[in-house]
């Protein structure tokens, strides 16, 4: 049946594509403000140049390996759309323009490699970053984009359940975070020196976005203007509501006092568990889905310390463990009335789906730590993938990229040499006095 293109849906599906575009500055902004402030301009630089690399790449060749045809048994995707080959404004993609729907998974490449970056925060040379994110999404994400959501994946194939991204954007992003950490090493201080948030407004600022950003992420992967998107629109709010209850309700019980940091975490885990799970689920299975993501990942962010991995910005405590939960609840919650079919253990549909997304989960992360340790190594033996001692405690604004975000950072740590420094060099007027 020759595809047409649908008003309605194209035009949601446009909104839906700026709104997960706008999270990789969201995520700009929350990693930013989690960062101290030597060392959050650097922090915010990492997100912004990968919304460039990852494009230039995927609408080169990314693109095509991802959703192309199939040419290696479920593996990877041809090369027919290399360069956006064989697409025109008229092509379709289901009910709307193939040019919109390459756009739409672009967004989700883009934030997904942007993710990562939390984890390295303070230590990683920026140039050694952009080598590793274009090489990265070709060897980690396209394939398993391709598994998941291809033409004939293996794992769609399987019959594994991953709604928006709990597979390919939550776990491939958490447990390439964890690779880096571990390549990288820890920050100097690290489990000795406090590394508090140094701007808690500019956390919440950065989540309120990536919440109003999550809804087209997920509500948009219906690829329809209906209900089902109403759905997903629905369970994606009420994730994230529960998430911050949850992880407020365990901060006050164990900490004696509920904080924001807290509360903007436990947004984002509530919200990184229902991606897999926001058309899978009704909405008491959203809610159980946040409140378990919001209790589970804060205990899981302290993990850093007890096995020693310094995990910045808690990237593998709230993106990796946030992406299993989800992925793995469904197996348990996945609900007919959405599905259409399949039943989560908790509906009497058995243990069948549970295995099923249990393995994709080990195959996914395994293979995304492997590759990303990887390559990671290599780049580090190549070009060094971490700035010096004196650079890190200097500042990394400074060592890097010649500014700083705040006045107090070059007062208090010195400026570079060169244009900026005589800038800061210059004697300042005299101040005239008052007049009388």
């Amino acid at each position: 049946m020759l595809e047409t293109i649908d008003p309605a849906t194209t035009a949601w599906l446009l909104i839906s594509t700026a709104l997960v575009l706008l999270m990789t500055p969201g995520l700009a902004l929350f990693y930013g403000g989690m960062v101290r402030s030597k060392g959050v301009l650097n922090m915010i630089m990492m997100s912004f140049v990968s919304i460039a690399l990852v494009t230039v790449v995927w609408l080169f060749v990314g693109y095509s390996l991802a959703f192309g045809d199939d040419v290696g048994g479920g593996l990877i995707g041809g090369l027919e759309h290399v360069g956006m080959a064989g697409i025109t404004p008229d092509t379709a993609h289901g009910p709307v323009p193939e040019f919109l729907f390459a756009t739409f998974q672009l967004a989700f490449a883009i934030l997904t490699a942007a993710l990562i970056s939390g984890a390295i925060a303070d230590r990683a040379k920026f140039s050694s970053w952009m080598v590793f994110v274009p090489v990265w999404v070709l060897l980690v994400y396209v394939p398993v984009a391709h598994w998941v959501w291809g033409p004939d994946g293996w794992i769609a194939e399987l019959g594994v359940l991953d709604y928006a991204g709990g597979l390919v954007v939550e776990i491939v992003s958490g447990a390439s975070a964890l690779a880096l950490a571990l390549v990288l090493g820890p920050r100097i201080g690290f489990r000795n020196e406090p590394m508090r948030p140094h701007n808690l407004p500019m956390v919440l600022l950065g989540v309120g976005l990536l919440w109003f950003g999550w809804f087209g992420f997920n509500a948009g992967s219906a690829m329809a203007a209906d209900g089902t998107a109403a759905a997903v629109f629905l369970n994606t709010l009420v994730a994230g509501c529960t998430g911050l209850l949850g992880w407020l309700f365990v901060e006050q019980k164990r900490d004696g006092h509920p904080t924001t940091f807290g509360a903007a975490s436990g947004v984002v885990a509530g919200l990184v568990a229902i991606t897999p799970s926001c058309g899978w689920v009704n909405m008491v299975g959203a809610a159980i889905v946040g409140v378990v993501a919001g209790a589970v990942c804060s205990f899981a962010v302290g993990w850093k310390f007890r096995f020693g991995y310094d995990d910045a910005l808690d990237v593998v405590g709230v993106h990796l463990v946030g992406g299993i939960v989800g992925t793995l609840l469904i197996g348990l919650l996945a609900a007919q009335v959405m599905t259409g079919g399949v039943e989560g253990l908790l509906y009497g549909g058995g243990l069948v789906q549970l295995g099923k997304q249990a393995l994709a989960v080990a195959v996914v992360g395994l293979y995304a730590f492997a590759m990303s340790y990887g390559l990671g190594k290599i780049l580090d033996r190549w070009i060094g993938f971490r700035v010096t001692a004196e650079q890190e405690t200097s500042g990394i604004d400074l060592a890097l990229h010649a500014e700083s975000a705040y006045e107090h950072a070059v007062l208090a740590h010195g400026a570079p040499p060169g244009l900026f420094a005589r800038e800061h060099e210059r004697p300042r007027a005299e101040p005239e006095a008052d007049g009388v």
